[in-house]
């Protein structure tokens, strides 16, 4: 039964993998998981980590990215796939929902759902996707209180919090490195700076800042899509790839919607679709099976 109806894997061990990896020296690749089952996927072919998207919840509720979803929303997705996965999962809590005392109270719950750590950025509350133009940043002070609110809520020692920066884009790289040590001494274990362009830059940004780095390599933004080799040979030691696995299924939707609409049939997209065995694989739907034959495998005169 270990393992079946949710990870045999404990949100603590999680927490500590997730430390680990971050000075393992290797580079911990996290994909975005837009529900559970794509976070089983990416457990099985063998990826470090799960990431959970705050634009991929936004967008799967049919929402822009600006801020408009709740904790709550973000905090029950977030649960939904650290229940199934013993990878640990790491949620992007946007400015933390609020005030400062709101994104201590964020910590609290995203640990309450079995998160190993999250995000908070320095954008303007209602935030807007990091890349796109038109972002503001609050003074360094307040995200700074943001990040201290945030670790004094933590309970959990090796909950990581992530310290996102979106100055770079809007201040220049140096004034970027500048937050990020802020952000740092604030509690940070680690920092993402978002939409740096390329190679040199990523490059620039890990010489100015000591603590662990996270790169997001999210597909028609501002950033060139480096490999998981160069980022780690530049030092960084972690990366996402937020949103990939929702525009890789969402293209193969609406390729396939169109030609049903076209066709009458889903004939011609047969082989463009998971089978159903592969399904049951993935769902360990044998294992099910075998756990409910083995509960009611009795006959009422043996238990009398």
């Amino acid at each position: 039964m270990s393992g079946l109806l949710a990870a045999a894997t404990s949100a603590a061990d999680k927490r500590a993998a997730l430390r680990a990896g971050l000075v393992s020296g290797k580079i911990q690749r996290f994909p975005g998981a837009f529900n559970p089952l794509v976070a089983k996927l990416i457990q099985e072919i063998g990826f470090e980590g799960v990431y959970v998207s705050g634009a991929v919840v936004s967008a799967d509720l049919a929402l822009p990215d600006i801020g408009l979803t709740t904790l709550s929303e973000v905090a029950d997705r977030g649960q939904h796939i650290a229940r199934v996965t013993d990878l640990p999962v790491l949620i992007d809590a946007d400015t933390g929902f609020g005030e400062p005392m709101s994104a201590a109270r964020t910590v609290t719950i995203l640990e309450d759902a079995g998160i190993a750590g999250c995000h908070l950025e320095d954008q303007v509350n209602p935030k807007r996707c990091g890349h796109l133009d038109g972002k503001a940043v609050v003074p360094t002070q307040e995200m700074v209180r943001r990040l201290r609110a945030a670790v004094s809520a933590r309970r959990d020692p090796n909950f990581v919090i992530c310290a996102r920066t979106d100055a770079a884009a809007i201040e220049g790289i140096d004034a970027a490195v500048e937050r990020a040590e802020a952000y740092a001494d604030a509690g940070a274990d680690l920092i993402f700076t978002e939409a740096l362009s390329g190679e040199a830059d990523f490059a620039k940004f890990r010489a100015g800042v000591s603590t662990p780095l996270l790169a997001n390599m999210t597909e028609f933004g501002k950033s060139e899509l480096l490999s998981a080799a160069t980022l780690e040979s530049l030092g960084y030691n972690a990366v996402i790839y937020p949103v990939s696995t929702l525009r890789l299924a969402m293209w193969a939707a609406e390729t396939g919607l169109r030609e049903i609409y076209a066709e009458g049939t889903q004939a011609g997209l047969l082989d463009r679709m998971q089978h159903r065995s592969r399904l049951y694989e993935l769902l360990e739907y044998q294992r099910y099976n075998e756990f409910d034959s083995d509960i009611f495998n009795f006959s009422l005169e043996r238990n009398q």
